[in-house]
């Protein structure tokens, strides 16, 4: 198990949304000179998107190596053929993770790009509008989708560089010997010296060396919450370990605040607020966003300890999937996103503890047998894989 090694000096800034993610995305792509590693789960067929490709392919034109990693079920099976294709006929180098499920029900959720081991980028967006729902692309969202990235110029860099390149040889014809020497490489990164502003780490969930690191990180920062913790995601449907801390935390006087994102799957939604009871009686405060669709996983703790990334609170993310953090131990950073988290709260709708104590039977039926499929599902998924 890995521990957050952290490094300082990163010079780490704040994307909020599509707006300001993919301008700095492509202006970045548009300059790179050597190599761009790009990794999605999504690489949708929209306008936004194209703009994404079309700035890949010009890189790969002028001599950039350019490769590219998505997700094979998060993608779709005719998108990943054409961008195989399409990709191909420019000089973009393509692969997709995990077709037909050749490797298992693992899916590869981590949203990374690092182009030449100068920038890189980190957190929940997709390649796909903001405008245009991700589970069907034919319906718009009333409002841009709520989500969070972050570009890193700094030592951390390095460490995200590492991790990429050593995926894309994993996906490809990669001997055992090969793999041996890749699995020493990035066990031999280190971030330097944990001191001084802008102290960040990588955060990766694997199903081998890394199968909990994302959520030790997270209960290691509520296990040592002295004031606050506002914790954001589309999807809650965490294990034991995470919401007795989040319920301890909150009886030990810590303000903790959770804001979900709602309206999306209604069997989600369901197996989420089959938890709010036992979560609002222990003094965690819960708020509901359905203003448009909410995409960020995103945390502050303490404004000393915050975390973006592409990991949920459910079991699929913290349990089964790639995933990848960032954590980072800077104030500035800490108070800059605590503000966009606090925007989000004032556009949501606050849960109350009394409106579950009168539950009708039929509520109450319905979540219980939501919550019922949802740990009979990842029993099944994560037999052998420890807790559920």
């Amino acid at each position: 198990m890995r521990a957050v090694i952290f490094s300082a000096d990163n010079h780490i800034t704040l994307l909020h949304n599509g707006a300001a993610f993919f301008p700095a995305l492509i202006a970045a792509i548009d300059a790179a000179r050597i190599e761009i590693y790009l990794e999605t789960y999504i690489f949708a067929a929209d306008e936004t998107a194209l703009l994404v490709q079309q700035a890949l392919t010009r890189a790969a034109r002028r001599g950039v190596a350019v490769r590219v990693i998505t997700d094979w079920l998060g993608t779709g099976r005719q998108r990943s053929m054409s961008l195989h294709q399409e990709f191909l006929a420019s000089g973009v180098m393509y692969r997709a993770f995990n077709p037909w499920f050749r490797r298992g029900v693992a899916r590869m959720h981590r949203k990374l790009c690092v182009v030449d081991r100068r920038i890189s980028f980190i957190g929940g967006l997709n390649i796909i509008d903001d405008m245009v729902s991700d589970d069907d692309q034919r319906v718009p969202l009333p409002a841009p989708r709520w989500d969070f990235a972050v570009s890193i110029r700094g030592p951390l860099v390095k460490v995200i560089h590492v991790e990429l390149e050593a995926q894309w040889m994993r996906l490809g014809e990669m001997k055992l010997l090969a793999r041996l020497r890749q699995f020493k490489r990035t066990r031999a990164i280190t971030g330097g010296a944990a001191h001084g502003p802008a102290a960040a780490g990588l955060v990766l969930r694997d199903n081998l060396r890394n199968r909990r690191t994302i959520q030790r990180a997270y209960l290691y920062a509520l296990g040592h919450a002295r004031h606050s913790a506002l914790l954001t995601s589309p999807y809650f449907a965490p294990g034991r370990k995470l919401r007795r801390a989040l319920e301890e935390a909150a009886r030990r006087g810590v303000d903790v605040t959770l804001l979900l994102g709602v309206g999306q799957f209604r069997l989600q939604d369901a197996v989420s607020q089959s938890y709010y009871p036992k979560l609002l009686k222990a003094g965690v405060k819960i708020v509901e966003y359905r203003k448009t669709a909410l995409h960020a996983k995103v945390a502050v703790v303490d404004d000393n300890w915050a975390t973006v990334g592409s990991s949920n609170f459910d079991g699929l993310s913290l349990l089964v999937n790639q995933e990848a953090n960032v954590v980072i131990r800077d104030a500035d950073f800490s108070r800059a996103l605590r503000q966009q988290i606090e925007s989000g709260i004032a556009d949501g709708t606050p849960m109350a503890a009394s409106a579950f104590d009168h539950q009708s039977w039929r509520a109450r039926a319905w979540h219980g047998t939501a919550f019922f499929l949802y740990r009979f599902l990842m029993r099944i998924i994560t037999i052998g894989n420890g807790e559920r």
